[in-house]
């Protein structure tokens, strides 16, 4: 009976296992993420998102031989205690990463429960160890080779627990499916009632500037001498994220990985810049190390007229420039203040669509300095088609096909439109870009609304009447398309 006990464990283990493995290994870059999070440094965290799921693997392999159900056991238990170490030094710093145990099929914040099936998977691979090298029990494929009745009932009770923990995975995985599409209807519900002025409720909120009013202004260095307006983050026609962080603050640093990771999955709907405190040098070695953007150095107290009262802090300022939401204190808070901003722009988009105008009509008027302060006229353009492009020194893309640009002003061709260039940022922004076409500032993005434009870079055709001439065109290969010429590599 120990032996079928025993073979039974080492089954359960080798399950668990192999579906925790594959599953890592069918969402790299999540078990990545998830290694950072419980405090990894970066730069291991791929070699580790790749080594830890084949471990796993080959944990599961050797506990189905005899020969090796020992070692195989030990692995288990080795990795097992890994885990719970790591979950528990989190909690116990007030910090719930997500645990991906099971990749995409199952991963949700690391908390009790978690750490409660770890310890009890680690106590069953404990058992079997214990039973020492020449106890683990019998081999699965010998045991099944010379059946009896014992055997085949202890067999079929073993597949029915089996058949249980797989039809139980199965409906889990269905259910959070469900569950994820809840989730985004209540967030698109929570962006309706953000965007109806109602203060965000959530703990560790704090009261903030009211919901509604102007959101300070401020001209903050990046940290690469660069100079940054809310104006200009403001300018994509997206809600902005303000993260008041400090160099020395010990938890901003433990989010800093996981505000990446936001940077990157909601660059398409949400602008999220860090505020940060401390030393210059400190800040430019952590925003270098986990691959941040817009990080602005607090250098003017720019978090005292936004009433921060700590760190990590965050605010949501809407497109309008407005204050979006009550001041969210701390991880959590941020978390769930990231979640109420995804839903509000989810919210916006559908409640108030871009539109500009048809193909043929009259371009909106386009009065606005240029960064000598004088004042040009769409009309100025008369008997030339010109390409009308909506453009931010802080947008990342826009940097990307600056070369293009500077390409095309250099090499005039025959029919090929001119470039009026309207664009967010500070004059002295503009100037650095080195462009020689006309640029004129639209701080408020205004003139972009009124062209329909969502945001930066993106680009519409006006013909020699002043008419619009194409569809706006969104993003580099759109907007290069539109100018009707290419830089030739050689």
């Amino acid at each position: 009976m120990l032996e079928t006990i025993l073979l039974i464990a080492r089954l359960l283990l080798a399950l668990v296992f192999v579906v925790a493995g594959v599953a890592k290994l069918a969402d790299l870059r999540g078990s990545r993420q998830a290694i950072i999070d419980f405090g990894v440094p970066a730069a291991l965290a791929t070699p580790f998102g790749i080594l830890l799921p084949l471990a796993e693997l080959a944990v599961a392999v050797a506990l189905i031989p005899a020969s090796t159900a020992w070692w195989g056991a030990v692995g288990a238990l080795v990795l097992l205690c890994v885990f719970v170490a790591g979950i528990g030094n989190s909690l116990a710093r007030g910090r719930k990463p997500d645990c991906h145990c099971f990749g995409q099929l199952h991963s949700a914040p690391a908390g009790g429960k978690t750490l409660a099936r770890n310890a009890a998977l680690a106590a069953v691979a404990g058992f079997v160890v214990w039973q020492g090298y020449h106890g683990a029990g019998p081999s699965a494929v010998g045991w099944l080779s010379s059946p009896s009745a014992a055997r085949i009932a202890a067999l079929v009770f073993g597949l029915v627990v089996l058949g249980l923990l797989v039809g139980g995975w199965w409906l889990l995985f269905q259910v959070l499916r469900q569950n994820g599409r809840l989730l985004s209807r209540v967030e698109a519900l929570e962006g309706w009632r953000l965007a109806s002025g109602a203060e965000l409720s959530a703990n560790g909120s704090a009261k903030g500037l009211p919901v509604g009013t102007q959101a300070p202004d401020f001209e903050l260095p990046g940290l690469n001498g660069e100079r940054l307006t809310l104006d200009s983050l403001c300018a994509s026609g997206k809600p902005v994220m303000l993260l008041f962080t400090s160099s020395g603050c010990g938890p901003c640093t433990e989010m800093l990985p996981e505000i990446a990771r936001w940077q990157e999955d909601l660059a398409e709907t949400l602008t999220i810049s860090l505020i940060s405190g401390g030393e210059p040098e400190e800040n430019r070695a952590k925003s270098s190390e986990h691959g941040l953007r817009d990080v602005l150095l607090d250098d003017r107290g720019v978090s005292d007229e936004y009433e921060v009262r700590g760190t990590p802090s965050a605010v949501l300022v809407r497109p309008d420039g407005t204050i979006g939401s009550s001041i969210a204190l701390g991880g959590e808070a941020i978390g769930a203040l990231v979640a109420y901003a995804r839903g509000y722009a989810a919210a916006q988009r559908e409640a108030m669509p871009v539109r500009g105008p048809e193909l043929g009509e009259p371009a909106p008027d386009l009065r606005l300095p240029d960064l000598e302060g004088d004042t040009v006229d769409l009309e100025d353009f008369r008997g030339e088609k010109t390409v009308v492009l909506f453009w931010s020194p802080s947008c990342g893309v826009c940097q990307q096909m600056l070369p293009d640009l500077k390409w095309w002003e250099a090499n005039p061709q025959e029919g090929v439109p001119k470039l009026l260039v309207v664009s967010a940022g500070t004059a002295e922004a503009n100037k650095e870009m080195g462009l020689t076409s006309p640029v004129v500032l639209d701080q408020q993005f205004a003139v972009g609304q009124a062209f329909g434009a969502p945001g930066t870079p993106s680009a519409v055709l006006v013909d020699e009447e002043g008419k619009v001439a194409s569809d706006l065109g969104v993003g580099i290969s759109a907007v290069l398309e539109l100018a009707g010429t290419r830089q030739e590599q050689a």
